[in-house]
């Protein structure tokens, strides 16, 4: 393996307190040493020089959809259009066809991801069988096969005695469940509830539906010490649950979306009825959106994550009432980050990081989201400056329902590094 020297970067590394030009030698696909105007023979020289470099970023929420869907992604083109959004580990739920509920389904993704060889892929298994929320899930064997995490992603576990068995055994294999928060009174719903469905005459899904599960689960990990994640956080007394959980000491963590922190309810009026506005939980009021900014702001959200979502066009070409839901998200996270909350003055860049990189890594526990000395060289470097337009069809991956198609934003990769490994150059 060739060692490399990235020099004259700017190295942001919450998990070390580093903000600072720094140069970075790599040996062996790990941090060897990190200062000043070092040198090395026999080694590859990346230049750096007016560029952002972090630990690689990690994305806790992705859907693959292989096995079972790869008309819409695989697990290749997931790691590709991973690696060009900037991310170097995604973590990928379950509900594929098969759902991975089991350890054959959980060894499969293991293997067809070391086979593509791209970005880091962790699996994510079910909690209850075939996530249809009646019996749990294979998950000590899931854990010896490789999952990180429990979810029945997309649903709602709605027996609260099997969630808290759940809970128990996961705290047992020290895993995080994922909850999907979704309460029934949700069913049926295509949009937030509010002002805008009742003017375009949609079912809407109340905000107290995700409260509702929230509240739930919260106490459900009080009494259990399971550590929870409330997974594409978009209600503002949800975020004040975890809020009150967190100063509480309970093991309660929570993620948002770009476009939870980006677009509100009324996009589905401007746009229209485009069903790129369409996703789970939906695009909420203003209020709602002003509360997930402060929630970045504060420190009480843990990470960003993209629920990326991919689905053919057919499936999205379709009414309103009919459509899919949810949006592609791994290739335009960092510029809507960097352009929405970075030189919007909302986070500095410090904390931008930290919530792309070691936040998700601290949540799962994973072997990331550091450039300390012997750790993986998972490294992204960026451009914050850089002006870029969102182009779909250039996506890497195979699906190109976005909302954001055709935005003008600041914020572009410039390279990603996979245990030393260049995987993605500008």
């Amino acid at each position: 393996m060739t060692n490399l020297l990235i020099k004259s970067g700017h190295l942001v590394d919450p998990s070390q307190n580093i903000d600072g030009i720094k140069d970075i030698l790599v040996r062996d696909g790990r941090i060897s040493e990190i200062g000043d105007s070092l040198s090395a023979d026999d080694t590859e020289v990346f230049d750096a020089s007016g560029l952002i470099i972090a630990p690689g970023f990690v994305d806790l929420h992705v859907h693959l959809r292989e096995p079972g869907q790869e008309y819409k992604e695989t697990i290749e083109s997931g790691a590709r259009a991973a690696l060009a959004g900037g991310f170097t580990s995604i973590c990928c739920m379950p509900n594929t066809q098969p759902v991975n509920d089991n350890a054959a389904v959980t060894s499969y993704i293991v293997e067809r991801a070391s086979t593509a060889g791209l970005a880091r892929v962790y699996p994510i298994g079910a909690i209850t069988a075939g996530s249809r929320g009646e019996a749990l899930a294979e998950i000590g064997e899931m854990k010896r096969a490789g999952i990180v995490a429990l979810s029945d992603d997309g649903r709602a576990v709605a027996d609260t005695n099997l969630m808290r068995r759940a809970m128990e055994y996961a705290r047992d294999f020290d895993l995080p469940v994922v909850d999907h928060c979704q309460d029934s009174c949700a069913t049926g719903g295509v949009m937030h509830e509010g002002d805008y469905s009742a003017l375009l005459g949609l079912k809407g899904m109340p905000a107290l539906a995700e409260d509702i599960q929230v509240a739930r689960d919260i106490m459900l990990a009080e009494l259990t010490g399971a550590r929870v994640h409330i997974a594409h956080i978009s209600s503002a007394r949800s975020l004040d649950l975890v809020r009150e959980a967190k100063a509480r000491s309970l093991p309660v963590t929570c993620e948002i979306t770009p476009h939870h922190f980006t677009l509100t309810d009324e996009e589905v009026h401007r746009r229209e009825y485009d069903t790129n506005t369409k996703m789970a939980p939906p695009l909420r009021s203003r209020t709602h959106v002003e509360a997930m900014i402060d929630g970045l702001r504060d420190g009480t959200i843990d990470a960003i994550a993209t629920d990326h979502a991919p689905h053919h066009a057919n499936e999205k070409m379709l009414e309103f009432d009919r459509a899919a839901f949810g949006i592609v998200g791994l290739e335009t996270a960092l510029s809507l980050s960097v352009d929405r909350l970075l030189h919007a003055g909302v986070v500095n860049i410090t904390r931008l990081v930290d919530l792309l990189s070691c936040g998700p890594a601290r949540v799962f526990r994973l072997k990331a989201g550091t450039l300390s000395k012997g750790s993986l060289a998972d490294i992204t470097i960026f451009d914050p400056n850089a002006e870029i337009t969102i182009d779909a069809t250039k996506f890497k991956s195979k699906s190109r329902n976005t909302p954001f198609d055709g935005w003008k934003l600041k914020g572009l990769v410039s390279s990603v590094f996979v245990g030393g490994r260049q995987r993605l150059k500008e």
